[in-house]
């Protein structure tokens, strides 16, 4: 019998990138790989295909990959959320902390119709608070989360913890 594909398997581990101390988990051998990249997204589309995903909301830069072919598999359309002033028409914006300082995320202001139903999606969970702020984006424009999804998450920095309250779902965990 064939084994399935363990998709931990084609994750690259960079040591001290992209300081000292830090692994950086490189999902770039996983993309490249037919089999493991369509294998993540059917799996990631399995958990949410009868939830009736309206949008799919991700995350700038890896989360556009993911969530451009999940959106696709569902059915359901796509929302880019960028760094400030990316997006080329009005926006909604939320700052929030980072490790080493404060960033702002951006989303257009009509890209959710109040209820719509959102699943959110970013390539790695770390310490949670990119995500939490997206959810808060997401809200504000009266959607309705469904779920948060990621190919990878980080147990160690528990950004779980930052998303209490949501359907949160890790396809692989370090």
């Amino acid at each position: 019998m064939k084994r399935e594909i363990e998709l931990k398997d084609y994750i690259r581990n960079i040591p001290d990138f992209p300081k000292p101390g830090i692994l950086f988990r490189d999902i770039t051998t996983l993309l490249k790989d037919k089999k493991a990249f369509k294998l993540a997204v059917n799996k990631l589309a399995a958990k949410y295909k009868n939830k009736k995903i309206d949008l799919v909301v991700a995350v700038e830069a890896r989360g556009f990959i993911l969530g451009g072919a999940l959106a696709h598999k569902l059915g359901a359309g796509f929302i880019p959320v960028r760094k400030k002033g990316k997006l080329p028409y009005k926006t909604e914006s939320v700052t929030y902390e980072l490790e080493y300082g404060i960033d702002t995320l951006e989303m257009h202001r009509d890209a959710i119709n109040p209820d719509a139903r959102v699943l959110i999606v970013d390539d790695l969970l770390a310490t949670g608070g990119t995500v939490k702020a997206v959810c808060e984006l997401v809200k504000k424009l009266g959607g309705k989360i469904v779920g948060i999804a990621f190919l990878i998450e980080l147990t160690d920095l528990k950004g779980i913890e930052k998303l209490k309250g949501f359907d949160v779902f890790s396809l692989i965990k370090f």
